[in-house]
């Protein structure tokens, strides 16, 4: 069997076909890049292990945690020291609301503390109890729902920085069914967003634990330990450049086009992302193909600086801040890494600052050394910050983060039915269900149940 990509939705699926075959298939990984991991990634900055990639998992959805336990890292698991977060509006920091669902506001009291919106956005918000339903009968733009609700503001300068803080994407082409499902089921059924919101909070469980997770060494630990674990042979600087079916299963080319290199397989699971996906599937899937070069990618660079301790005039006291668009600035996104892991503080302050949105690419065009300028600057003017760091890193995710954009649940729908009709087939990666840890390790186990099940190897 063979899994094309390296990514952590890779590795865990060739975990997944080792726990469910055991000894009896040897799983290949084959991987385009140097090294495996794809956005899990981390290393020394200053001295200190710091991801350069994803840096957190969800902790209250169990994929990720259940796979680092497994694959003996269960030790090593590190949760935030504070999970207290502000957004830069208005020109000032301005800590988020407890009561909130990405960002939809479920106390008007809260709010209003908080200073994020003006006077007028402030006023606003209530008229959602007295507005007329606003019936969602098919997916629609986070941007297009709640501004109907709740008004420009609240999408502006609450929902917009959060959501593109995962995404670095846009309310107005984000699906409100893919990207904020617990508010799209209500938006079927409540008139009123704000009570929907209360609501939503209240039922949310009080002793769940913390949100996020991470790892003691980075999450971009994680990929090393799966690889090892699923005993896979995985290769490196190995790109696919065809798939066909044979009369015995599937036949990858790979290799230099002058010189092509033949892989033979029983069953393969792609898990690289949409485009280089879509490449894949073309000639034996072509539908699936079709709706996966729809899939559009976001491009980022994460600058990660570490500076003495006596820099900052007051310590930093939040895990860090969100800008929205609105605002005009280049960085849109501040996380104190030492503030937020406090095992990585070691008498720094060490930050990652998140440059790039969709449609910001021309930020991106500037070296190293003007987005380290960038990075400083923001520190200089948001927190007062004086002299040099001691360290920097400037990491590039040129086309790293799928666009979850309106009709997004059903394009995915059609990829899986394309996918289904081709025996020993199967597909996962961010690109699907969600673009988190816990979400890309389902897509890894679903594909592997789909591919044991075909050639009768699932353990019982």
């Amino acid at each position: 069997m063979v899994v094309v990509g390296g990514g952590i939705a890779g590795l865990a699926a060739a975990w997944y076909l080792r726990q469910g075959a055991g000894e009896r298939v040897r799983v290949t990984v084959l991987e385009g890049s140097p090294r495996i991991g794809g956005k899990l990634y981390a290393s020394e900055v200053a001295g200190v292990s710091v991801d350069a990639g994803a840096e957190s998992m969800l902790a209250r959805r169990p994929e990720g945690k259940e796979l680092a336990r497994a694959v003996g890292l269960g030790d090593d698991l590190v949760f935030p020291g504070t999970l207290r977060s502000a957004i830069y509006t208005r020109g000032a920091l301005r800590y988020l609301p407890k009561s909130q669902v990405m960002g939809v506001p479920a106390d008007l009291t809260e709010l209003a503390r908080s200073g994020i919106v003006s006077p007028g956005g402030l006023l606003r918000v209530p008229l959602d109890q007295i507005l007329p339903a606003t019936l969602v009968r098919t997916d629609v733009s986070v941007a297009a729902y709640i501004r109907a609700r709740m008004g420009a503001e609240v999408v502006e300068r609450l929902v917009e920085p959060l959501l593109g803080g995962v995404y670095a994407g846009r309310s107005d082409m984000l699906s409100l069914e893919a990207t904020m499902p617990r508010v799209a089921a209500v938006a079927r059924s409540e008139r009123s967003l704000l009570s929907a919101a209360r609501q939503l909070v209240e039922e949310a469980p009080k002793d769940a634990g913390p949100v996020f997770t991470s790892l003691r060494n980075g999450v971009g630990s994680l990929a090393e330990a799966v690889a090892k674990a699923s005993e896979a042979d995985v290769r490196t600087g190995v790109t696919v450049r065809e798939l066909h079916r044979t009369e015995q299963g599937w036949r990858l080319v790979t290799g230099p086009v002058p010189r092509p290199e033949a892989v033979e397989a029983d069953a393969v699971i792609v898990a690289t992302p949409g485009p280089a996906a879509s490449r894949l599937l073309k000639a034996e899937a072509p539908k699936a193909a079709s709706e996966l070069a729809r899939i559009e990618y976001a491009s980022m660079a994460v600058v990660t600086l570490a500076y003495p301790a006596d820099a900052f005039p007051e310590p930093p006291a939040a895990s860090g801040y969100l800008v929205p668009p609105v605002e005009k600035r280049p960085v849109k996104a501040v996380t104190f890494s030492s503030v937020k892991w406090p095992h990585l503080a070691k008498d720094l302050v060490i930050l990652r600052c998140s440059i790039g949105r969709v449609g910001e690419e021309h930020l991106l065009q500037r070296d190293d050394a003007e987005l380290v300028s960038l990075a400083m600057a923001e520190m200089g003017d948001v927190m007062g910050v004086r002299g040099l760091p001691v360290d920097t890193r400037v990491t590039r995710w040129g086309g790293g983060l799928p666009q979850y954009n309106v009709g997004h649940l059903d394009r995915v729908a059609r990829v899986r039915a394309a996918v289904a009709v081709q025996p020993g087939l199967a597909v996962c990666g961010a690109a699907y269900d969600g673009i988190g840890i816990p979400a890309c390790v389902g897509t890894a186990r679903t594909a592997a149940a789909r591919i044991l099940e075909h050639l009768n190897l699932r353990g019982e």
